[in-house]
């Protein structure tokens, strides 16, 4: 009787041995992000530096240790278009940027739609403390359009010259287009 108990024992030990040796491995983990369906929420090159976006904010140090912060936030004026002919709606903004000083940055981005999520480009800048208009689509290019001062005019004088800017994307990239 005992050498049954001993032999249904080790049989048993041998059966979890088994059973936990055959259990699937748990999938590998990996660093790269989840696609992200939000452009409010992703990362833009803003300067030569990965700005990344939550709920449309970012705030991030000066400098190393530094108490002053530098912001960047989703202003608006956006128009929705294929700007990569991928077939798929993608999406062109202004970012503002601003920091310890007074000044009041804004940007252009777009974020193009991949299988994966929203995909963001890189800045470029339209001007400090300027007032925006519009942004549009025509032609294969985004018109972006907002208010400057006269070249030599203080920052204080209000906004009173109109510009146009057009942009395109071109190998994920975001290209100013000359006039």
């Amino acid at each position: 009787m005992k050498k049954l108990i001993i032999i249904a024992g080790i049989a048993a030990a041998g059966g979890g041995i088994f059973y936990w040796t055959r259990q699937p491995t748990p999938p590998e983990v990996t660093n790269s992000p989840a696609p992200v369906n939000d452009y409010k929420n992703i990362s833009y090159e803003v300067e030569g530096e990965s700005v990344q976006l939550r709920n449309g904010t970012s705030e991030s140090e000066a400098a190393p240790g530094s108490a002053e912060m530098i912001t960047t936030e989703y202003f608006g004026n956006e128009v929705k278009a294929d700007f990569n002919n991928d077939g798929t709606q993608d999406v062109a903004f202004i970012l503002t940027q601003s920091g310890g000083g007074t000044g009041v940055f804004y940007y252009v981005v777009a974020a193009l739609k991949t299988f994966d999520g929203y995909k963001g480009t890189n800045a470029i800048i339209l001007g400090d403390r300027i007032a925006p208009q519009t942004t549009e689509f025509h032609n294969g290019q985004i018109l972006v359009n907002y208010a400057d001062r006269k070249p030599g005019e203080p920052f204080s004088a209000d906004p009173s010259v109109g510009v146009s800017k057009y942009f395109k994307v071109s190998g994920g990239k975001l290209l100013e287009v000359p006039r």
